[in-house]
Order: C-alpha cells, then sequence, then structure tokens
C-alpha cells in the first residue's frame, strides 16, 4: 500500500480514527468547481479532505482557529448551494480536538 501524503498532520490522525473506526475513505478524491470564467473554465473549486464510500459522505476538517475560518466556511456555504445533494460533514477544530481527547491523543501521535 503506498504511503499517503496529507497536507496537515491533523488529517493524518483524523485518517487514522476513521479507519480505526472501520470506515473506508479516500484522501481529496475531488475538486469541486465553485466560480467559472466567461470561458466556463473553472476558476475556483473546493476539495473535501475525505470521502467516505460506503456512506456516500465527504468530509472537511478545519482546525484553523475559529476566527480564521471564514473563507472556508464561505467555500463550505457555496459548495451547499451548487451540490446540495452531495452530504458534507465539517469537522471544526473544536470538534477535532474533543475527538483527540476521547481517544487520549495529542497532535502528532497515532491513532
Amino acid at each position: 500500500m503506498a504511503v499517503q501524503s496529507f497536507a496537515h498532520p491533523s488529517e493524518q490522525l483524523f485518517s487514522q480514527l476513521l479507519t480505526l473506526y472501520g470506515h473506508q475513505w479516500v484522501y481529496e478524491p475531488l475538486e469541486f468547481p465553485l466560480a467559472w470564467n466567461e470561458n466556463g473554465s473553472p476558476t475556483r473549486g473546493f476539495r473535501p479532505d475525505f470521502f467516505l464510500p460506503h456512506e456516500r459522505l465527504f468530509i472537511e476538517l478545519t482546525v484553523l482557529e475559529q476566527r480564521l475560518v471564514t473563507k472556508k466556511n464561505q467555500k463550505v456555504r457555496r459548495f451547499r448551494e451548487l451540490y446540495p445533494e452531495i452530504p458534507l460533514l465539517v469537522v471544526y477544530q473544536r470538534d477535532y480536538l474533543d475527538l483527540l481527547r476521547m481517544h487520549d491523543l495529542r497532535e502528532g501521535e497515532a491513532a
């Protein structure tokens, strides 16, 4: 099995928790266009962090401090406007940290 490269350590730890709970997942499988230029080419996109194929669910992990999530929330809102039929779960920093505490983990540790 190939070693997965993650954009942030939190994504790697989250993937291990997904696996621990028996979820199959794919990392950043699709980018959804959010805006297009006059020629119809995408100019802005959103790539959720995980897709759980058996649940047909996309997950976006947002571990930024709350004051920094405005731009991400704009993308999530636009995604939901354009693709209302596609389930998306957003896991915010508070929820992620609660999950780590529940498993007695800290970032940088393996699950």
